[in-house]
């Protein structure tokens, strides 16, 4: 296996790239990075104008990848983000366009303002890193990587994701306002230019592929499995749920905190980088029961009464 140190500069220098243009968003360009690492996908969840966009092309540009952005609306199809195939009278064939899901990071800015459908349209591609279109099936580039936006005002109107979908992404991130100094920061660095036009990539594709490979060789004791499927199964058990966390939500919390320990400079998951990734990872993933949500609980408070009552397994 590489030496830990240059995996854990390479994940190093792709935040700290990336913290150049955005600002006081380390912790969440570190979530960022870890699932990507991890192969998995990410839904950024806030308020207009918090800067989830540049988060997104900061990130793309960090890792030299190519990048596309579809912005959902209600009248979007499915064509239009997978492709579709077009005749061609000289040939006689048709002739398959691709759409801009064939990339290496697709934003997906406000997901939930298209029908069902359209956002159906990304599961293939988010679950298999492949698209079908009229039978044809195309394999999409790697490192391939989603990151999907949705504000929680203006609802009328949208199509919030389905549980399913939600299933579907590794992580659920909420961003938060700026400290004072924070966006003090952010107007100076703003006022004469953007820092994204002058941003360079640290890696590439290919090294974020060799790095998403060496991440599946981090270990991962039985202690540590045992730990993951305690915390699912606490989950679903507890009272106050209707539904827990699912088999694939304990797979990508373990992926998830391979890539973690890896940036960490460990090639092994200790019961820390679980409990740290535990509520971008396993919140979005507890449904709760009805007469619980209209008395005003939330899957964060059940997520932390279950993180209470599953023991932390101590090192030999």
């Amino acid at each position: 296996m590489e030496k830990i140190p240059a995996m854990t500069n390479d994940c190093a220098a792709l935040v700290e790239n990336a913290a150049l243009v955005v600002v006081g968003k380390k912790r969440v360009l570190e979530l960022m990075s870890v699932a990507l690492l991890a192969e998995g996908h990410v839904l950024l969840e806030d308020v207009p104008g918090l800067g989830k966009t540049l988060m997104a092309k900061a990130l793309a540009r960090s890792m030299g990848g190519s990048f596309r952005r579809i912005q959902f609306t209600p009248d979007l199809l499915p064509a239009d983000v997978t492709g579709f195939s077009v005749y061609d009278q000289k040939t006689g064939e048709f002739v398959f366009h691709p759409g801009p899901v064939v990339c290496n990071v697709l934003l997906a800015d406000e997901i939930n303002r298209t029908i069902p459908r359209t956002q159906a349209s990304l599961l293939e591609s988010m679950g298999e890193f492949q698209l079908t279109v009229d039978g044809r099936t195309l394999v999409l580039p790697r490192p391939f990587f989603v990151i999907a936006t949705q504000n929680p005002i203006e609802m009328d109107g949208t199509f919030p994701l389905p549980e399913a979908q939600l299933d579907r992404f590794l992580m659920r991130i909420d961003l938060g306002y700026p400290s004072r100094g924070e966006e003090i920061s952010i107007l100076e660095r703003f006022q004469e230019s953007d820092p994204l036009e002058s941003l360079c990539a640290v890696l590439s594709p290919d090294r974020v592929r060799e790095l998403q490979r060496l991440r599946a060789r981090v270990v991962v004791s039985a202690a540590a499995r045992s730990y993951i499927a305690d915390i699912a199964a606490a989950s679903r058990a507890h009272a106050r749920v209707r539904f827990g966390v699912s088999p694939r939500g304990a797979l990508g919390m373990m992926r998830a905190a391979q890539a973690l320990a890896m940036m960490r400079g460990r090639d092994f998951v200790l019961p820390d980088d679980i409990k740290d990734l535990a509520r971008p990872v396993l919140e979005h993933r507890i449904i709760l029961r009805h007469e619980e949500r209209t008395r005003g609980v939330s899957a964060r408070d059940v997520l932390g009464e279950v993180l209470d009552g599953v023991p932390v397994p101590v090192a030999d």
